[in-house]
């Protein structure tokens, strides 16, 4: 059984903005059903430039449930630049934490969030960027997306970064990888 904290129990329990917006200025899904998480978030502006409405529909655990739940909480009334900065960390925070193996799920809703907002600022309807080599193909994650939440959080060993993206918990293959990026941006054998 996994230890949560009341917060992140209250947001599963009881989530807020679940649904869908008619006509949103920003729709996104991340996550894939084959790997068990999903996550569509969907947002509306109001006349003022700020995010007025935020909806999610999810697939996943409590965990997600939560992180996606907290995470329209978190977005209302901020400008895009401002919600372009909410960092998974952040979610994290904002439920009292999230323990190691969940993680990806405050992941999921920072990515979610930023490919709705790139769905607004540029019609594109992806999670990522097509061009951004996939590093892990059981789980679908991008080798910038590993190297991102490295440095995000301060990660040292490929069971972290497996427990924020889920890269390396499939089939193994990228676990090499995983540990030379791992390696070359914490400097070792400097």
């Amino acid at each position: 059984m996994w230890n949560y904290t009341e917060k992140t129990l209250d947001h599963f329990r009881n989530p807020r903005n679940v649904g869908a917006i008619d006509s949103p200025d920003g729709t996104a899904t991340v996550g894939s059903l084959a790997c068990g998480d999903a996550l569509r978030f969907q947002f509306k502006l109001g006349p003022d430039g700020k995010i007025a409405e935020a909806k999610f529909q999810t697939f996943g655990c409590a965990s997600a449930i939560a992180s996606s739940s907290a995470l329209t909480e978190m977005v209302i009334g901020k400008t895009l630049e401002e919600a372009k900065k909410i960092t998974n960390k952040d979610i994290a925070d904002f439920l009292g934490g999230l323990p190691p193996q969940k993680m990806h799920c405050s992941v999921m809703g920072r990515e979610a969030m930023e490919a709705a907002i790139r769905n607004y600022e540029t019609g594109e309807n992806t999670d990522r960027n097509l061009e951004d080599e996939l590093l892990c193909t059981c789980y679908n994650v991008s080798e910038n997306e590993v190297r991102r939440v490295i440095t995000e959080n301060g990660l040292t060993s490929v069971e972290e970064v497996t427990n924020y993206t889920k890269a390396g918990g499939g089939c193994g293959r990228c676990i090499p990888r995983i540990q030379a990026i791992l390696d070359e941006i914490n400097g070792a054998g400097k």
